[in-house]
């Protein structure tokens, strides 16, 4: 799931460092033949569990305690059954209690840009039904994948 070297990875130069292929099935298409306006937020969420276990080693989802507070997807190019998607995450943004991903959705052979999206993700006491601070292993998680320090304010 960890990208190539940048002689390979055309989204180097745009910050995105992690990626995951996900093949578009039939069951993702719609009646015009293409994928459905909300499988693209599917693909995001197979990004974020891929990008959280690799970097934070957490694969149990219900353990982390962060919660989908925002989402936005913006559509440049239809998908078609059988494409091999290359989806890309990279952290963006942190605040007292969210951090926020940025996407990029490209066609592996052709390159091509089929969608970008946003989304902002709250620490959240399940229990206590509100937000609670990042835990500093998570910031540190975050950082490291990105690279670089992350801005407070996106």
């Amino acid at each position: 799931m960890t990208t190539p070297p940048a002689e390979e990875n055309p989204a180097e130069d745009d910050g995105f460092r992690f990626k995951v292929e996900v093949q578009v099935r039939f069951r993702d298409l719609d009646a015009m033949n293409h994928v459905n306006n909300a499988v693209y937020m599917t693909y995001f969420e197979i990004a974020r569990l891929a990008f959280w276990a690799e970097v934070a080693g957490e694969h149990d989802a219900s353990s982390r305690g962060l919660i989908l507070a925002e989402q936005t997807c913006t559509y440049r190019s239809p998908a078609r059954h059988n494409e091999i998607l290359d989806v890309w995450l990279k952290p963006t943004a942190m605040r007292r209690s969210s951090f926020v991903y940025r996407y990029k959705i490209t066609e592996r052979a052709s390159k091509r840009l089929i969608a970008t999206g946003r989304s902002v993700q709250v620490a959240y006491d399940y229990e206590a039904e509100r937000s609670v601070p990042l835990k500093p292993e998570y910031r540190a998680a975050l950082e490291k994948a990105a690279g670089q320090p992350l801005p407070t304010e996106e």
